[in-house]
């Protein structure tokens, strides 16, 4: 096969949801750090073959994102744009789309990422609202119409369906994403204890990258009225046990132990890269950062979705001959703490490893310290279309600064999927 090489990438900051509509369009976002990256590069927008961009909850007037994304980065009429869907994944499946485009010989230079503004997911009328404002404008007469309004019910119109809420409830098996993440938790057994701690240690490495500064893949924000920023601002150096303690469990508020504290945050976030042909990097004179070497896509049942990375990442090991410790570094999305921790424990679980993995026996445990080492989405936060087409990108920055060669970025998916990749820096031969 073709290589595909990762010339660059960069990010926006990732802001948290805070009740309100963000700043920042998921359009706004893409195209603030796209400028960036492109800007740093010896080409011209106009240079690439397609733009491939992942938004899980575009807006109604960013219908194809990436086609807007495209054009307001400058690329031009002729360069072709679009957009992609696969949830939590949707940042990862553009760059599988862009991987797969340059290895057929149809592009040799794409763009590809994910972004979504989740704070302006939409606030929704009822089916009841829906059905009046229906009949209403049927209503011919004064009375007719006088009629309808008596019927007008309050609760109907006060009542608003919270969109990403339904975005984020499974439709098949009728979970919210927060109720798979249950689980997990009490098919491993793991305690609100368990959950806490590693919620508390994603934010500790977090504020310990941020204050390295290590975060060159972020470039910063600024809002119309002249507002900077610079780094995800949903990081907590206060995050402890006792805090954390205080939370409620959301999901299943008798006997849950997912919180929002143990939980991805809800987030606005863009992440792009560029990916190119040897062809392409020969040509314009490119230095890449690494490589894309394997991509695996996995089902499972949706009630299960956390477990998606155990599906997608094991076939690429068992392909490549390697054990989960023989990598230098893992980026596991962080959707929810009992997820993560779900995906060690079914790795080290010989009955789930033989059953619905069909190995001998279990893949063993693996190293935390080669796991997401500067925090992950419980800290950083989780903007869904980009997350993927992160965690690439920061896998391969983590593995440049630490010295590694080779490791894998995966991703759990609503609706039971998983995906991973794998990558390499430019040293590995």
């Amino acid at each position: 096969m073709k290589p595909v090489y990762i010339v660059d990438g960069a990010r926006t900051p990732f802001l948290k949801a805070r009740n309100a509509p963000g700043s920042f369009s998921a359009s706004d976002l893409a195209v603030s750090c796209g400028s960036a990256l492109l800007a740093r590069q010896p080409i011209s927008p106009k240079d690439l073959d397609e733009v491939i961009l992942g938004c899980a909850s575009p807006s109604v007037d960013e219908v194809n994102i990436a086609r807007v994304v495209s054009l307001r980065l400058g690329c031009g009429h002729k360069v072709p744009a679009w957009t992609v869907m696969r949830n939590c994944a949707s940042g990862m499946q553009a760059l599988a789309c862009a991987v797969g485009n340059i290895q057929l010989g149809s592009s040799q230079l794409v763009l590809a990422g994910g972004m979504d503004a989740l704070s302006r997911a939409p606030l929704l009328y009822s089916e009841a609202m829906v059905l009046w404002f229906a009949r209403m404008s049927m209503a011919k007469t004064l009375g007719q119409k006088a009629a309808m309004f008596l019927k007008l019910s309050p609760a109907a119109l006060l009542s608003p369906v919270i969109g990403i809420v339904k975005g984020l409830t499974d439709p098949v098996v009728n979970l919210m994403m927060g109720q798979t993440a249950e689980n997990l938790a009490w098919e491993f057994g793991l305690t609100r204890k368990q959950l806490d701690e590693y919620s508390v240690e994603s934010h500790r490495r977090a504020v310990a990258w941020q204050g390295s500064g290590q975060d060159a893949e972020i470039v910063p924000l600024v809002g119309n009225d002249g507002s900077i920023f610079k780094q995800d601002d949903g990081v907590r150096a206060d995050s402890s046990l006792a805090n954390l303690a205080k939370l409620k469990p959301f999901f299943d508020r008798k006997y849950g132990s997912i919180t929002p504290g143990n939980s991805s945050q809800i987030t606005d976030g863009a992440t792009l890269l560029l990916l190119a042909s040897e062809e392409a990097v020969q040509r314009h004179g490119l230095q890449p950062i690494g490589r894309i070497t394997d991509i695996e896509w996995a089902g499972l049942d949706p009630a299960q979705m956390g477990l998606g990375p155990v599906h997608a990442a094991t076939p690429i090991l068992q392909r490549h001959g390697l054990g989960l410790n023989d990598l230098d570094a893992w980026e596991i999305n962080e959707a929810f703490a009992a997820q993560v921790l779900g995906c060690l424990a079914a790795w080290d679980d010989e009955t789930y490893c033989r059953e619905q993995l069909g190995l001998e026996k279990a893949m063993g445990r693996l190293d935390p310290n080669k796991l997401n080492r500067d925090g992950g989405a419980i800290a950083l936060g989780h903007p869904v279309g980009a997350s993927g087409a992160r965690i690439v990108l920061h896998l391969l920055h983590v593995l440049q600064r630490d010295n590694g060669k080779r490791g894998i970025a995966t991703i759990c998916i609503g609706g039971g999927q998983g995906g991973a990749m794998l990558v390499e820096t430019m040293e590995t031969t």
